[in-house]
């Protein structure tokens, strides 16, 4: 059985050569600093925890063999998503980050699969990247934000860009800002931003696409939500009882919220056995798959070894959050 990991970031070759030569990338510049230094655009700066941001491909193959990790599903780091940037500077920037994964899936296609970033500010140029990332490149689908400039995906403008996605089976993973999300003003202190605002944002976005009727308009589409939804399924009951008490007329689903929880998928990146025990009882081992936030979460051993150990899951729940439901999922 092979190990497949959905949630692996890349912080793409191109942006590092622009750095090595002082010049700036699709409106980011590099600062040099401790480590590998920070990356500025859009008015926030954003530092690495590990210098493995700037592996080679080569060099990640290797530390996914030390790792156990048979593929990784390649995405771009969140904060270079560019959703602040003009329509034609962000189409640039996806195009270019999404010819580079695809350049490594071609390479080494039995070690990586990819996902896409699309310019999600204009939502026709990002259907048009997202079928020719599917289409011409291979890609899988795409990674998202969970929310598009403070814009949340329940919006109008958005059901076009779902009904393509349905259409082209395409998968779309969602994965907040580590640093720059509502937390950053709400409790900057003690790392509330990416211990616990990641968690709630990732709650946020399951909500508004259950409640947003999304999953109804289309019921074809393959979502993944990373670091198991946060506490979206914990909190169920609770967006049960305000659809059943508070919700009138057009904008009441037509099951309640915690019918729709089986209908996504959710990364194992949940921070403990217990919390994985609690989702996999919630959604069941056919929607809980591998993800391992590579590289800035330290795991020791490594992730495949983590749920390997875990005495509270079934080989059968074991096998399948570690490959077959991705290979389901993914095509592999």
């Amino acid at each position: 059985m092979r190990s497949i990991d959905i949630h692996a970031h890349v912080v793409p070759q191109s942006l590092w050569r622009a750095a090595d030569a002082g010049k700036p990338w699709h409106g980011y510049r590099h600062e040099p600093g401790e480590g590998v230094g920070v990356v500025v655009g859009g008015g926030k700066r954003h530092g690495f925890v590990t210098s493995k941001v700037r592996f080679t491909p080569e060099e990640r193959i290797r530390d996914m063999d030390a790792q156990t990790v048979d593929i990784q599903v390649l995405s771009i780091h969140t904060p270079l998503f560019g959703y602040h940037l003009d329509a034609t500077t962000g189409l640039a920037l996806a195009r270019e980050v999404n010819d580079e994964i695809a350049g490594m899936v071609r390479g080494w296609p039995q070690r990586f699969a990819g996902l896409a970033t699309l310019p999600m500010q204009d939502v026709g140029a990002a259907i048009g990247e997202l079928e020719r990332a599917v289409t011409t490149l291979g890609l899988k689908g795409a990674e998202l934000d969970t929310a598009v400039n403070g814009e949340n995906w329940d919006a109008a403008r958005f059901l076009p860009f779902f009904k393509a996605a349905e259409a082209m089976g395409a998968v779309l993973f969602y994965h907040p800002q580590p640093f720059h999300n509502f937390m950053t003003e709400r409790a900057p202190q003690y790392r509330l931003n990416n211990s616990l605002g990641v968690i709630v944002e990732d709650a946020i976005v399951v909500a508004v696409l259950i409640l947003g009727g999304i999953l109804d308009a289309c019921p074809g589409l393959k979502i993944c939500v990373a670091h198991g939804g946060g506490p979206a399924c914990y909190a169920m009951g609770r967006l049960d009882r305000a659809w059943q008490t508070r919700f009138e007329g057009p904008q009441r689903i037509p099951q309640p919220p915690s019918a729709y929880q089986r209908r996504l998928y959710y990364d194992s990146v949940v921070g403990n056995e217990a919390a994985l025990r609690f989702l996999l009882d919630q959604v069941g081992a056919d929607r809980v798959v591998l993800g391992s936030d590579w590289p800035f979460v330290p795991w020791h051993p490594s992730p495949v070894a983590w749920v390997q150990g875990l005495g509270s899951l079934t080989a059968e729940e074991k096998e399948r959050i570690l490959g077959r439901n991705l290979e389901a999922l993914l095509g592999l």
